[in-house]
């Protein structure tokens, strides 16, 4: 069993070949503008721009709020690298705040004490789609003057407290990578939550150019002005994407199905104490993105992949903690104590989870689990 299926929505082809016929392979034509303005409709932030990956959102991000050598980005280290990458390439510092066991998340109680005269943003993780606790983090950043920059990778169409996911910081970044809920293959989306960022993204977008001006009429050639790269995905990789957002809350209704049956089914193994699953705040509406459970311990865990693997079902861990890696150690410190993201990165095990998986795959997944511990 697969752990994961790309959706590939029938129509797509047609609109491949659309994109062939008019010769515009390029970005920023037709089917860009459609998911850029999907996008901005859904999520109501003030612009939306398609990214080649939501790596190269999070460094448009840093270039945006101006991140320079010296200054520190608190975040998460139960995350993807990613994450670090797109700041320390501006020559940030990481400084690592240990995670909530419950979410998974950044501990928000905890960033506060890591916030230093160097700090320049916070970075939450929204991990498996499931929301942080903004409120607190955005007071906390709004008393001490720093930028929020959601890495909302795995949250398309999540939300806290009734607000999507991507829109509660200053800016925030999607991922259409092929293991995501709606995918390109390669992709990313930047959200622009504040104003005064608009113009300046476009133009970091394009290149470091005011080309998007020129095309416009707005000025009568286009020039270099600032610092940018080449951040425009394909035109078919956006008709890809816009075919699957066309079905994206069926897609998202079909995941909740399957994720809500884990739920279900494996309930009784975590009253008898076997386990521990998901647990999803009040005030947070997730998309079904992952499902995971969480073991005793690592030995408890790489029995049970060993178990499910010999029965055909490809269950996988996740992040290895980014403060224990050799990078980690040379361009980020840990603040405080590791007390749960090491233990519980160590416990956790991705299920299968898929548009179009059917409720049998799923449950026989979870009376694979059963047998494991007999």
């Amino acid at each position: 069993m697969l752990f994961n299926k790309p959706v590939i929505p029938a129509n797509v082809i047609g609109y491949l070949k659309s994109v062939m016929k008019s010769g515009k392979l390029s970005g920023d034509h037709d089917f860009t503008r459609k998911c850029n303005l999907w996008l901005e409709r859904t999520t109501k932030t003030k612009k939306a721009f398609l990214t080649t990956s939501c790596t190269h959102a999070l460094e448009m991000a840093a270039l945006l709020i101006g991140v320079q050598p010296g200054d520190e980005i608190i975040m998460p280290s139960f995350t993807f690298p990613s994450t670090a990458n797109a700041f320390i390439l501006r020559g940030a510092k990481i400084v690592f705040v240990d995670i909530r066991p419950d979410t998974m998340n950044i501990d928000e109680t905890l960033i506060e004490a890591a916030v230093t005269r160097k700090t320049k943003a916070i970075v939450p993780v929204h991990y498996a789609g499931v929301g942080c606790e903004m409120d607190s983090l955005m007071k906390i950043a709004g008393s001490r003057g720093l930028f929020v920059i959601e890495d909302a990778a795995q949250g398309v169409l999540s939300t806290y407290k009734n607000r999507p996911l991507g829109t509660l910081g200053h800016i925030g970044a999607f991922s259409f990578h092929e293991t995501k809920n709606y995918t390109c293959g390669e992709g990313g989306a930047i959200l622009i939550n504040k104003k005064g960022f608009v113009r300046r993204a476009e133009i970091i977008r394009e290149k470091g150019t005011n080309r998007s001006s020129f095309f416009r009429g707005e000025v009568d050639k286009y020039r270099w002005i600032d610092l940018g790269s080449s951040y425009l995905p394909s035109e078919l990789n956006a008709a890809f994407l816009y075919a699957q957002f066309e079905l994206a809350k069926r897609i998202k209704t079909h995941r909740l199905r399957t994720w809500r049956l884990y739920d279900r089914l494996l309930e009784p193994l975590t009253k008898r104490g076997y386990l521990e699953l998901p647990k999803i705040p009040k005030e947070c509406r997730h998309n079904g993105h992952l499902f995971y459970i969480k073991t005793a311990n690592l030995a408890e865990r790489t029995k049970m992949l060993n178990h499910l693997n010999r029965k055909g079902i490809h269950a996988m861990f996740h992040y290895v903690p980014l403060h224990s890696a050799k990078a980690g150690r040379k361009f980020g410190r840990f603040s405080g104590i590791d007390r749960y993201t090491t233990r519980e990165s160590e416990r956790l095990i991705r299920l299968p989870l898929y548009y179009g998986m059917s409720a049998g795959d799923a449950e026989r997944v979870c009376r694979e689990i059963e047998a494991f511990y007999g």
